[in-house]
């Protein structure tokens, strides 16, 4: 993969991850249980790291990095915020809108990883392999939080 198409890649997972911080200072803001608080502000810390990491290889590349959030992502803060307020800041939709969030950002870097991985140098794939165990694990944290019986 010519450095272009890497910068492009990378800088749609910069993106995603601009889209996972916004999101979980949203559900953030939307939450009055601080353990919920705690788990949303570890996960921003892990997109922060994340982006941190992607924006260094963009500028390895020679290229620019992106500063906003996808259209999805919007819509995603938009979509949290109007569950929110209908369900009167209930617990289980909000884990329950923040494993939607999980789920797009999950499939993304393994779509990345899938139809690109061959391409990208080895150290460009270590890193988007090191971060999708990063933030799957803190998919299956929502997921098991979402579905437990005791939300």
């Amino acid at each position: 993969m010519d450095d272009i198409k890497t910068i492009g890649l990378l800088n749609n997972l910069i993106q995603i991850n601009n889209d996972r911080i916004e999101g979980y200072e949203s559900a953030t803001n939307e939450t009055e249980e601080n353990d919920l608080k705690i788990l949303f502000a570890q996960f921003i810390t892990t997109s922060k790291k994340c982006k941190e990491a992607l924006l260094s290889e963009v500028l390895k590349l020679g290229g620019e990095s992106v500063k906003s959030t996808r259209v999805i992502g919007k819509f995603f803060r938009i979509w949290m915020d109007v569950k929110a307020a209908l369900t009167n800041k209930d617990r289980k939709f909000i884990l329950e809108s923040c494993e939607y969030g999980e789920d797009v950002v999950k499939k993304n870097y393994e779509d990345a990883i899938r139809e690109h991985g061959t391409d990208l140098s080895f150290e460009v794939l270590d890193i988007l392999k090191f971060q999708y165990l990063d933030l799957k694990t803190d998919h299956d944290r929502v997921q098991a939080m979402c579905h437990s019986h005791f939300i």
